[in-house]
Formats: C-alpha cells, structure tokens, sequence
C-alpha cells in the first residue's frame, strides 16, 4: 500500500514544471509547497545559497 501524502523535492538541475511532471507521473497532485532557504558557511558567516522548493503531493484516485 503506498502512501496517501508524500513531498517531493526540487532537485537542484529541475524547474519546478518538471517536478510536478513527475509527481504527477507518480500519480499524486500538489496540494501544498513549502520552500526553505539553504545557507552556507562563508567566514563565519551564514550566506544564502539557493532555495530548497517541496512540493506536498497527495495520491489522485
């Protein structure tokens, strides 16, 4: 039995198009997206780097 809601992430070389493509191959639609900020160390320093975009799927009956 698969599960009825899972996130799927952004890959780092994927446009957000091409992830709900594959989610909705996987057979799940969007429902909700959350985006957090991914941060590197730069002399002692936070410094943004990209973004991390999730999109939360659930299962299409």
């Amino acid at each position: 039995m698969s599960k009825k809601t899972v996130w799927f992430e952004v890959a780092e070389n994927e446009t957000i198009d091409a992830c709900l493509e594959r989610m909705k191959q996987d057979g799940y639609m969007a429902v909700g997206r959350k985006e957090e900020p991914l941060f590197e160390e730069v002399d002692g320093k936070p410094v943004p780097i990209r973004r991390i975009v999730k999109f939360k799927g659930t299962k299409m009956e």
